[in-house]
């Protein structure tokens, strides 16, 4: 018997996280009216809101709530005004320690380039042209959190940073399997991202994919260098399907990859664990465009599409909800980010509306 009951907890964070937010809950609201499912939404405080009213940016009321949750949505953390704060306090700090105590290690990255939008992406319209990747990001290891780190007086007298690659087998092998089950459900093309030729660790890396990849026959793996794959996606996008990399290399490439599509704001994420999951645009809180209602909250309407597919088994909805937004941008709708001559620019509120709107025709 399917679930029709689901906790969902609700971080909007920081910057354009509330606005954005939004407009993703007008979506959760719609698929619960249709499909007639019970949504329990609790809001949190996690980033630097939460830092400004209580001193941490993830308080332990909203860890416990994203830990009894089914999944947990966030819109947005940080800005400068957190910036001179110590590295322990810092709004960051609250997606780290969310990813952390969830167990979480898995970060997807679909990257889907819509026919509507081809003219907003930089390269030429033949280059970008039907782009589907999924780039699977490793999350839990790498510099980011390897130990020794920090900076420190060396004898010399003067400061030496530093920040250490690590990895174990088993960190490698999960992040392994996760990518080659997915790459099963698509094209069975994997590559998997290194710089073997330098860094040991990194030999590992390839060493323990290799391995798994033995298990999965029908699946072709290829290996590639940080550096080509950086070239290849500008040069030749289509050759990829999934993508699974490091941490750091993870972190860069999907960001370079996202402007394929036009606009960093296209892009969603999903972060997944063993049983609790993380959904959020990768575009970070822009502060600079924060309560001006120009936001584009398309990657945070296509993370709910993501969080229905991965944690609430929902794809048929999930699907809907991609729809919506494509047919949204054929009808012309579109953000100050990915403007085009002869379009409808609106809102942030507007494009919500819009996409709910196609939605709910879609349900009938």
């Amino acid at each position: 018997m399917k679930k029709d009951n689901f906790k969902i907890a609700v971080f909007a964070g920081d910057g354009i996280g509330p606005e954005i937010m939004k407009e993703g809950l007008k979506i959760l609201n719609v698929i619960s009216e249709k499909k007639k499912i019970k949504l329990q939404i609790q809001e949190g405080l996690a980033g630097g809101c939460a830092y400004d009213k209580s001193g941490t940016p993830l308080p332990d009321a909203s860890l416990k709530l994203a830990i009894k949750s089914d999944a947990v949505l966030l819109g947005a953390v940080g800005g400068p005004q957190w910036e001179s704060l110590d590295y322990s306090v810092r709004p960051e700090r609250a997606l780290l320690g969310l990813r952390s105590n969830l167990g979480i290690y898995a970060n997807l990255r679909p990257v889907v380039v819509f026919e509507e939008l081809l003219n907003a992406s930089p390269l030429k319209k033949s280059i970008v042209r039907g782009i589907d990747i999924m780039i699977v990001r490793e999350l839990t290891g790498d510099v980011y959190f390897g130990k020794p780190r920090g900076v420190r007086k060396g004898k010399d007298g003067k400061r030496h940073g530093i920040n250490t690659m690590a990895y174990s087998e088993d960190e490698i092998r999960r992040i392994a399997v996760r990518a080659f089950e997915i790459a099963r459900t698509r094209k069975k093309n994997l590559t998997s991202v290194d710089k073997a030729n330098i860094l040991e660790t990194m030999e590992l890396w390839r060493d323990i994919v290799t391995q798994v990849g033995k298990k999965y026959p029908d699946v072709i793996l290829k290996h590639m260098y940080v550096d080509n794959c950086a070239l290849q996606l500008i040069r030749d996008p289509s050759q990829f399907d999934v993508i699974v990399t490091t941490n750091l290399f993870g972190d860069i490439l999907s960001d370079e990859a996202a402007m394929l599509t036009g606009s960093i704001g296209m892009l969603p994420s999903a972060s997944l664990g063993k049983k609790s999951a993380l959904y959020e645009p990768i575009h970070g809180s822009a502060p600079d465009i924060a309560g001006k209602n120009i936001a584009n909250p398309l990657a945070m309407i296509l993370s709910v599409a993501l969080m229905l597919r991965y944690s609430l088994s929902l794809p048929r909805e999930a699907a809907l909800i991609e729809k919506a937004v494509g047919e949204t941008l054929k009808a012309g709708f579109r953000t100050k980010d990915i403007y085009q001559k002869n379009k409808k620019t609106v809102g942030t509120a507007e494009m919500g509306d819009a996409v709910a709107k196609n939605l709910r025709k879609l349900m009938i």
